[in-house]
């Protein structure tokens, strides 16, 4: 299990929950995980996160780490995670993308309304979760797990979007996601490809 230290974060100098650093052992210091398969949590809403824990929480969504993770969480811890969460500064994706990412990705976001609920920057808002930068892998397995109605969905509105998915389309919006750059709303912006 991964330690880090108590007290404050450098950037954002707001105090570490104590049980936020049993989370950095998968999600990573301050909400950056380094793991593909595991979601980052910083930058994230505040109102998603405490949502989401509360469904982990309340067993409507199940996982085998997350759920005995939520379980003990009160009302208090899960605002306290959320608030400390939403706070942390968003590492930058490393990947860049071609043109023709670009261009693929942001017309399949467009085509299905992604915008319409995660913000014209994909960046979130209130209880939707920020898709910009977000792990190829983990966007990919979510969207698999939603075309296949397999995934928790509170009012069944990603299960309806992700239908009209094809596999390459869930491919073209894993990459264009995840090498999304974006941290303050409004500015979402992919990474370019170096100009020769």
């Amino acid at each position: 299990m991964l330690a880090i230290s108590s007290g404050t974060t450098a950037a954002q100098d707001i105090a570490v929950p104590p049980k936020a650093q049993v989370c950095a052992s998968c999600h990573g210091v301050g909400g950056n995980s380094h793991i593909a398969a595991i979601p980052n949590l910083a930058g994230q809403p505040k109102q998603f996160l405490v949502a989401a824990l509360y469904m982990f929480r309340e067993g409507k969504r199940k996982n085998d780490l997350m759920s005995p993770m939520a379980s003990g969480l009160s009302n208090a811890d899960l605002n306290e995670l959320a608030t400390y969460f939403s706070s942390q500064k968003q590492e930058q994706p490393t990947a860049v993308l071609t043109e023709q990412q670009i261009s693929a990705g942001a017309a399949l976001t467009q085509q299905n309304h992604c915008i319409a609920c995660h913000a014209r920057d994909l960046g979130g808002q209130q209880h939707i979760p920020r898709l910009a930068g977000q792990h190829y892998d983990y966007i990919k397995a979510q969207l698999i797990s939603f075309h296949a109605s397999t995934r928790y969905d509170m009012d069944g509105v990603m299960t309806s979007a992700a239908q009209a998915l094809s596999e390459n389309d869930i491919e073209t919006l894993a990459v264009y996601l995840s090498g999304l750059t974006s941290i303050a709303p409004i500015s979402a912006t992919p990474a370019k490809p170096p100009t020769k």
